[in-house]
């Protein structure tokens, strides 16, 4: 899925910290034009307007995927997403910069629905320093940074 920017925050640079960008995006918005575009593909090949329902199937099937991806953006500086941790912006730029090989194959794991355990697991069999691996992982934090979706509020 590609993030486009369905309602941008233009912030106030006099209230802006340091290393945030002007334009900023809310995760919330920008998955609306996602799950309405899946109910209006899923709607046109049932030949009726599914409502609500597809709406909940997008979030049933796509909603943790498409969150990892913003979650991924965020960490990597690409994108500001309103709803995630203003300290996690930008630190992959930032932080494990001499594992850089071992952090993009985490990531990959994590953006692709992967667990910590996944990549635990991964690592054992790979025989890759598990210090250096849950170091890693400690930092992400992805158990912290699971987001509802609305309709599940």
């Amino acid at each position: 899925m590609v993030a486009c920017c369905v309602s941008p925050t233009e912030a106030d640079p006099a209230n802006l910290s340091p290393g945030v960008p002007l334009m900023q995006r809310s995760v919330y918005s920008d998955c609306l034009e996602e799950a309405n575009r899946y109910k209006w593909i899923a709607s046109e090949k049932a030949g009726y307007d599914l409502g609500e329902a597809a709406i909940r199937q997008w979030v049933r099937e796509h909603w943790n995927g498409y969150l990892r991806a913003r979650w991924v953006e965020h960490l990597q500086g690409s994108c500001f997403w309103l709803e995630l941790d203003r300290g996690d912006y930008g630190l992959l730029q930032r932080a494990f910069r001499d594992r850089q090989p071992l952090l993009n194959q985490i990531l990959g794991w994590l953006k692709g629905g992967k667990e910590n355990l996944d990549v635990i697991h991964w690592a054992c069999a790979q025989d890759i320093d598990l210090n250096t691996v849950v170091e890693i992982l400690e930092a992400l934090d992805v158990n912290s940074r699971r987001l509802a979706h609305q309709f599940d509020r």
